[in-house]
């Protein structure tokens, strides 16, 4: 019986092997070949060693040239020739040891200097001392750390806030905090550099869109939909995410977020602009803040905010609450100079009307990003001398995702007066036209 069977699958396995395709036998062969080649090749093959003297080490040592640990760098690159600051950045700025209107500091609200900020300040120095020499969770939380967030919270009409030490650090630790990988991530194209490290930690899936374009937006949520309805089991445990700024510090304009998305999750802003301070927060609902404690690791890991910096956060605070006219002053400031900005021949204004930051590009580039950086801080430099302070937007250019193109940064605080603003643009026209023409 058993050699009766045996033939019979012999049998059978002839058959299949005439009624196999011919592509299948062609495979069955190749690897079958390879197969072989494997078991009789050798792994390695020795080489022929070759005992050098001592004399010719000691030549191969002297030529050989390591690779240098980062690449060169220009003495000429503005990294390395920064200006110097005397004194607070606040109105009137001592730049390089002359007096200028500054134009460059984000100190929109004009609270840098301001006497009940200083004093609040100092008044926390003298009962906490200067830092906390520890993160929030090993003794770094200070009585001071709770009233601000609670002040934060109640500010932005919140449940809850959380405070962090680094600005840059708030937002790219809070998106990897709750994105992850397989997860998608829907960016605007023009997002800050500290939103696309944040998505970097993150490792999801980014998907970018056309700056401010919501119809770009709504093809990507509909190929994505499609995509959805091709592995519902995957799309199922698929998270998604719509990250957006609410002024774009690269492009000066504003979001339109009614027109992007109905309900909003977290808010991520600094503490160093308006608020006189350093670090940033966020802000939402408290089981959405609450997983940042756990999982934040700017929260996590660094040492939490000095609580003099807190102090002087929250008398901004009172002080915004106290005077909610100031921000229709900065308004109205930053809609005259942006007039009066317009129509410079060789210079076009980037950014919104109301936009406190806004940038000047050139009309025409020359070819050369190079060439137009130099352009645009020779017109810095002379803006200086004239007693105006602006500054170029500075990037990373190769590790920004879009690398937006040379321009000259303006800043308008409440400080600058009408005659100011009149100035600093009758400078900046006057310095164009001897530049550019």
């Amino acid at each position: 019986m058993a050699t009766a069977a045996e033939q019979w699958v012999l049998v059978e396995m002839v058959q299949a092997l005439y009624e196999a395709p011919a592509y299948h036998l062609i495979l069955e062969g190749i690897l079958i070949l390879w197969i072989i080649r494997l078991l009789f090749s050798k792994t390695y093959k020795l080489q022929e060693r070759s005992d050098l003297t001592i004399k010719e080490k000691e030549e191969l040592i002297e030529e050989w040239q390591p690779e240098p640990l980062v690449p060169p760098v220009s003495k000429d690159h503005p990294a390395l020739n920064y200006n110097i600051i005397s004194g607070p950045p606040n109105h009137n700025i001592v730049v390089n040891g002359k007096e200028c209107i500054n134009f460059a500091s984000f100190n929109f609200l004009g609270l840098l200097d301001n006497p009940r900020v200083k004093a609040a300040a100092l008044a926390s120095l003298k009962k906490y001392g200067v830092g906390t020499c520890g993160p929030r969770g090993f003794y770094g939380t200070f009585d001071v750390h709770l009233d601000l967030e609670e002040r934060l919270a109640k500010f932005m009409k919140t449940e809850e806030a959380i405070i962090y030490s680094y600005g840059f650090s708030t937002i790219a630790s809070a998106i990897p905090a709750y994105s992850k990988r397989g997860d998608i991530v829907f960016v605007d194209r023009a997002a800050c550099f500290a939103i696309q490290k944040g998505l970097q930690a993150s490792r999801s899936d980014i998907k970018l869109f056309k700056h401010n374009d919501v119809v770009d937006l709504e093809r990507l949520l509909k190929e994505q939909e499609i995509e959805d309805q091709k592995n519902p089991r995957k799309a199922r445990v698929t998270r998604r995410f719509i990250v957006v700024e609410g002024l774009y510090m690269n492009t000066g304009s504003i979001c339109p977020l009614p027109e992007l998305i109905d309900d909003i999750d977290l808010i991520s802003a600094n503490m160093e602009n308006s608020l006189a301070s350093i670090g940033g927060f966020c802000c939402g609902r408290s089981f959405v803040i609450d997983h940042q404690r756990l999982s934040g690791q700017g929260y996590c890991f660094s040492a939490s905010l000095p609580p003099l910096l807190a102090a002087a956060a929250i008398e901004a605070l009172n002080i915004m609450e106290e005077n909610p006219d100031i921000f229709a002053v900065l308004k109205k400031k930053c809609q005259q100079i942006h007039k009066a900005l317009q129509g410079i021949s060789g210079l076009k204004v980037v950014g919104e009307s109301f936009s406190p930051a806004f940038h000047l590009h050139l009309e025409e580039s020359t070819g050369s990003r190079e060439k137009d950086v130099k352009i645009l801080q020779e017109m810095v430099n002379q803006c200086m001398d004239k007693g105006i302070a602006l500054t170029q937007a500075r990037y990373l250019e190769k590790e920004e995702k879009c690398l937006p193109p040379p321009s000259i940064r303006v800043v308008v605080t409440v400080e600058q007066t009408e005659e100011e603003l009149e100035r600093a643009a009758s400078t900046i026209k006057a310095v164009a036209q001897a530049v550019l023409l």
